[in-house]
C-alpha cells in the first residue's frame, strides 16, 4: 500500500494536451460551417465558442475560406441601403445590417461645398462604398471631391486631387480637364484588408489616361495611358472586372478595351460580329476562362461565350447557352458587370403594378434569384457583398 508521502508525490495528469488538441478540433469544425448564420448562432451557444468565433484569426481564416454574401444593393447615397427580401437565402443577415442598430448609413459623410452636388455612390467593392461629388457648373472644370467608407463602421477617408505638377506632365491643361470615372481595385490575396486603391480613368476625345490612387502612400500615380487604338471618341459603356484586367464595351463596335491593372497597358479584345448593339459583360468563367454575356436592352435572351484565343472573344456559335430572365420584367444589366460570380439585372415591371425589381444570375449555375423589390430609378446601383457585422472586418 503505497505511503501518503508517495501520494503526494504522484503527479496528476495534465488536461492541457488533450484540451489544446480539441480546440483545434472545434476550430476546423467551425470553419466548416458554410452559412455565416449557423455560426452566429452557434457563438451563443457559450462563452468559449464566442470567444472562439470572434479571434481575429479565426474570422481572417473563415472569410479567405467562404466567400462574403451578397447582402443588398446600393442606389444612391439618399436612398441608401436596399437589403436582400425574403426568401432570399441571405435576407436574415441583410435585415441584421439595414437595422439602425446595424450601422450602415451614411449620415457621417461631410458635407459637400455650396454649388456642389451631394455625395453619389461610384462603386461598391470589399465592403467599402467610393463616392463622389462633382460641381453643378458644366462650363469650368473642378475634380471631384472623392471619399473611401466603410458603412458599416462608420468610417471615410477623403482623397486628395491629382496634383497639378501630375497633370502638368502629361500636358492636360487642367482648365480642360476630360471626364473623369472611378472605381475600386477589387482586394487580391497579398492585401492586408485595410488598404485600398482607387482608380481615376481621365478620358478626352482619343485619349485615355489612368491615374492610381493607394491608401497606404496617400498618393496619387500615373498608371497607364491609351492614345486612340483605332477607336476614335467611341464611348465605352459597362465597365467590368475580371482576372485582373477591366474591360469595357465600346458603344456600337464589337470589340472591348482593356486595361491590364498589373501591367498598366491597353489593349484591344476583338467580339464576334453583331455584338454591336448589344450590352455587354466579362466575368469569370473559371480555370482562367473568360466568359462575357451579352443581352440587348429589355430582351429576354442572354448569351453565354467562352473566350478561346488571345486577343479575342470565340463566336458565341462554338459554346452559346440561353437563360430566360423574368417574363413579367423589361430588364436591363446593371452597370459595372459582375461580382462574386454573380451578373446583376434591373427588372422594371411590364404592367407597373409593383415596384422594380433587383436580380442576381450565378455565372457557373445560371440560376436567377430575386434579391429585393424597391423603387429603382435606373440600372446604375451597385451590388454589395459582407458578412454580418460581427463578422466584418474594418475596411477603412
Amino acid at each position: 500500500m503505497p505511503s501518503p508521502v508517495c501520494r503526494c508525490l504522484e503527479a496528476p495528469a495534465s488536461p492541457r494536451r488533450p484540451a489544446a488538441l480539441a480546440d483545434d478540433l472545434l476550430e476546423e469544425i467551425l470553419l466548416r460551417v458554410t452559412c455565416p448564420a449557423d455560426l452566429a448562432r452557434a457563438s451563443a451557444a457559450c462563452a468559449f465558442f464566442r470567444r472562439l468565433v470572434t479571434d481575429a484569426n479565426f474570422l481572417r481564416r473563415y472569410r479567405s475560406l467562404h466567400p462574403p454574401l451578397l447582402l443588398g444593393f446600393v442606389e444612391t447615397v439618399s436612398s441608401g441601403f436596399q437589403p436582400a427580401e425574403a426568401p432570399h437565402p441571405n435576407a436574415t443577415a441583410a435585415r441584421s445590417i439595414a437595422r439602425p442598430a446595424g450601422g450602415f448609413s451614411f449620415d457621417y459623410l461631410p458635407p459637400t461645398r455650396r454649388n456642389w452636388n451631394p455625395w453619389d455612390a461610384c462603386d461598391v467593392r470589399d465592403g467599402r462604398v467610393l463616392l463622389k461629388s462633382s460641381c453643378m457648373g458644366i462650363m469650368a472644370f473642378h475634380f471631384p471631391y472623392l471619399a473611401v467608407c466603410d458603412p458599416l463602421f462608420r468610417r471615410y477617408r477623403l482623397l486628395p486631387p491629382i496634383p497639378d505638377d501630375l497633370l502638368a506632365s502629361l500636358h492636360f491643361p487642367q482648365q480642360n480637364f476630360p471626364s473623369f470615372e472611378t472605381f475600386l481595385v477589387p482586394s487580391g490575396e497579398e492585401d492586408d484588408g485595410a488598404s485600398f486603391r482607387v482608380i481615376g480613368r481621365a478620358y478626352l476625345a482619343i485619349r485615355s489616361v489612368v491615374f492610381v490612387f493607394s491608401s497606404r502612400s496617400g498618393l496619387w500615380s500615373l498608371g497607364a495611358t491609351c492614345d486612340n487604338l483605332n477607336l476614335g471618341s467611341s464611348i465605352l459603356l459597362c465597365r467590368c472586372y475580371a482576372y485582373g484586367c477591366i474591360y469595357w464595351k465600346v458603344m456600337r463596335i464589337n470589340k472591348l478595351l482593356k486595361l491590364d491593372i498589373n501591367r498598366m497597358d491597353f489593349s484591344i479584345v476583338d467580339l464576334p460580329p453583331y455584338y454591336d448593339e448589344r450590352d455587354v459583360i466579362v466575368v469569370e468563367a473559371g480555370k482562367g476562362r473568360v466568359g462575357v454575356f451579352s443581352h440587348i436592352k429589355f430582351g429576354t435572351p442572354v448569351y453565354h461565350a467562352i473566350q478561346e484565343k488571345e486577343g479575342g472573344i470565340a463566336d458565341v456559335c462554338q459554346s452559346e447557352i440561353t437563360t430566360h430572365l423574368p417574363a413579367h420584367y423589361d430588364c436591363c444589366l446593371v452597370d459595372g458587370g459582375a461580382a462574386e460570380g454573380y451578373i446583376f439585372f434591373v427588372g422594371f415591371p411590364k404592367d407597373r403594378s409593383v415596384d422594380a425589381a433587383g436580380f442576381s444570375l450565378q455565372v457557373n449555375t445560371l440560376k436567377i434569384e430575386m434579391v429585393c423589390h424597391t423603387m429603382f430609378q435606373s440600372c446604375y446601383i451597385h451590388p454589395y457583398f459582407g458578412y454580418p457585422p460581427s463578422m466584418s472586418s474594418r475596411r477603412i
